[in-house]
């Protein structure tokens, strides 16, 4: 290999660990497999270490990855937060332990084994017993001063337990997003038009950076302690110490082990190799510390990492197949989602034909050509994903791929606003996909409750009965009666089902215009707040900002959104045709304090799908709080059939009562 090449390859692989590292850590956005990040990465220490003539002080290699956000205060770490080695092999963790024995030869020491959590590093310093400060990894030397937001993640002590702690320590670990919550959340998304989120791992790290506490607060976040400093440790054991820790009133894992040796260390990562999918939130690996302290101080750090711990990363399943050709999806919201269709393959035991491609940073990064064979996992275990390509498989003369311009149904021309990832057709009064969209939004069940499926929208829209949501309120027996599959008796039920949706409260009609960001929540709030459209119509955007848990990009949407011309005459028509545009006093204050100060859970099927509703209407009109999940503040659960798995685990645990709907009815008797 000439000298050229090899100080080519190397920038090009400095340009890629960099390119990786703004995208991680500063976009919270993964577009390349740990795999093949570290890979790459390996690849250019070895270069770099056989080639020094090449050395440059600005290479990745000489620094830790840094998540900083300007946007926080930077504080320096009392100890330096550097990161691990990692491994994918079982022959490079025996020679990690082969490298210890060496260093301490003839020293009987154990290994504490615990789960590499897949989030976002955290230190926290607690003084006195109560946390005062809260920082983020970033460079390995100042960290993000994140203490407002972490405060509110009910599983992070705000003041410790017990007496015997000491004066001042720090402690670290790392906050996840777990499952239920990245579920939650994306289904929240798509409700309010956005696309979901890839994985848990970014939904944490990009929560954490959220300058909105409150708006943290409801994400649900989690987190787990494993490592204490301070200058006196209670013990020379890091295991005993993070025992201790957890009497301090820390969540810390359960499922730490110790391990004699490096057998029973394989023994350990195979076993959480294979169970890993049953856990509630996402791991990526097994971290294997030497547990004695001393030990740890005799075998000290590289410049980087130290020597006494390593990281086994457990490496996705993964399989290839053919790129053969790209969908570009148009949701409601005009935000454009590309598709990959491919060669059928079994991943993860299912077989896999399409995988996102999120957007058009995400497809020139990974140098997507036509016809290329790439490889995919299971995000999660659940979305496939591209991760790579093969570029040695390309066919010759396969020509890049290129982002369309134009909207693929409507052709108009794609806009991609500064600080956003994704493209989006401006088009929303003209565009086929983004109206039926919002039809069909309008009349879901959670809006308008109208009895009306995705089927017969597409088949009203293509008749040219319907163009926009008030539309539906023009719709006449006659008409129906012409199309398709429509009888006598259909038709009228619709138009029955189109009548009695003019008794929705002005909550869920707010909710049901499908303004972007604007979900259940958001409405109810707004509703509250303003009591009727004229009033949030006539509100300036720092009017609506001061709503409780509105913060700027709501606001912003929703003051665009009633100022459209175009709005504004379907709002009026939607007033003319009979919907109900002032809030019901009666659902504005609660009529009873039966339930005040209780938090409650409506879980679980019951005799009719508008029960549950009502159930939870009953809740805050006695005064209620409604939760989404349970936690230390639930006051119990109301459970029908087939409530939520893991809501019921978690309210076991906790001691949290689980009644019927005839025991809450009691309760209101």
């Amino acid at each position: 290999m000439a000298n050229t090449d090899i100080q080519n390859r190397i920038q090009e692989l400095r340009d890629f660990v960099n390119r990786c590292n703004y995208q991680y850590y500063v976009l919270s956005n993964s577009i390349v497999s740990d795999y093949e990040f570290d890979m790459r990465l390996r690849e250019l220490q070895d270069l770099e270490a056989q080639y020094p003539e090449y050395d440059d002080p600005d290479s990745p290699t000489h620094r830790v990855g840094s998540d900083q956000n300007q946007e926080f205060r930077q504080v320096e770490h009392k100890y330096p937060m550097l990161s691990l080695a990692n491994t994918y092999s079982e022959g490079e963790l025996r020679d990690f332990d082969a490298r210890i024995r060496k260093l301490i030869p003839g020293v009987d020491f154990t290994y504490s084994c615990e789960l590499k959590f897949d989030g976002t590093s955290i230190s926290l310093t607690y003084v006195d017993g109560r946390l005062t400060q809260a920082l983020t990894r970033g460079d390995g030397k100042k960290g993000d001063d994140v203490t407002n937001n972490v405060r509110t993640i009910k599983s992070v002590p705000l003041k410790l337990s017990g007496k015997d702690f000491p004066k001042e320590f720090e402690i670290r670990g790392e906050i996840l997003m777990p499952h239920e919550s990245f579920n939650r959340l994306n289904a929240e998304r798509l409700e309010i038009g956005e696309p979901p989120l890839a994985n848990c791992r970014n939904a944490a790290s990009g929560t954490l950076k959220t300058q909105n506490s409150a708006a943290v607060a409801k994400r649900g976040l989690d987190c787990y302690l494993y490592y204490l400093l301070m200058d006196q440790l209670p013990t020379d054991s890091h295991f005993k110490n993070m025992s201790i820790a957890r009497d301090w009133g820390f969540k810390v894992s359960e499922n730490m082990a110790k391990a004699k040796s490096i057998d029973e260390v394989w023994s350990f990562i195979e076993y959480w190799d294979k169970e890993r999918e049953k856990l509630p939130y996402d791991i990526d690996g097994i971290v294997i510390k030497v547990d004695d302290m001393h030990l740890r101080d005799t075998l000290g750090f590289t410049a980087k990492t130290p020597r006494w711990a390593i990281a086994y990363k457990f490496k996705a399943e993964e399989a290839a197949s053919e790129l053969l050709s790209i969908d570009y999806q148009v949701g409601r919201t005009g935000v454009i989602t590309p598709v990959a269709n491919l060669s059928p393959v079994h991943l993860a035991g299912t077989t896999v034909k399409r995988a996102t491609l999120n957007n058009a940073d995400f497809i020139q990064n990974l140098g997507l050509h036509e016809g290329d064979t790439v490889y995919i996992v299971k995000g999660g275990e659940i979305i496939p994903k591209i991760i790579r390509v093969d570029e040695e498989r390309r066919k010759p003369g396969a020509t890049p791929i290129k982002y369309i311009e134009n909207c693929p149904v409507c052709g108009s021309r794609l806009v991609r606003n500064p600080g956003e990832a994704g493209h989006y057709c401006p088009n929303y009064a003209g565009c086929a996909p983004q109206i039926t969209g919002k039809i069909i939004h309008f009349v879901g069940r959670k809006a308008m409750d109208i009895n009306c499926g995705e089927a017969t929208i597409e088949q009203l829209y293509n008749a040219g009965l319907v163009k926009d949501i008030a539309d539906m309120y023009s719709l006449t027996v006659d008409q129906l009666e012409q199309l398709d599959r429509f009888a006598r008796k259909s038709a009228e039920n619709l138009v029955a089902s189109l009548d009695k949706s003019k008794q929705v409260p002005f909550e869920r009609v707010l909710f049901a215009l499908g303004i972007r960001y604007v979900g259940e929540g958001a409405a109810k709030i707004l509703a509250k707040k303003f009591q009727n459209m004229d009033a949030l119509m006539a509100a300036s955007e720092e009017e609506i900002s001061q709503a409780d848990e509105i913060g700027g990009v709501i606001a912003k949407s929703v003051y665009e959104f009633v100022r459209n011309e175009g709005n504004v005459r379907i709002i009026e028509r939607l007033r003319a045709a009979g919907l109900r545009f002032e809030q019901d006093a009666v659902s504005v204050e609660p009529t009873s304090e039966k339930l005040a100060g209780m938090s409650i859970i409506v879980t679980g099927s019951f005799a009719t799908p508008k029960r549950r509703e009502e159930l939870e209407q009953m809740v805050e009109q006695n005064g209620g709080k409604l939760q989404s999940s349970v936690n230390n503040k639930t006051t119990f659960v109301v459970a029908g059939l087939k409530p939520g798995a893991s809501k019921v685990q978690k309210a076991e645990k906790l001691g949290v009562p689980i009644i019927s709907e005839d025991d809450f009815l009691a309760k209101l008797a």
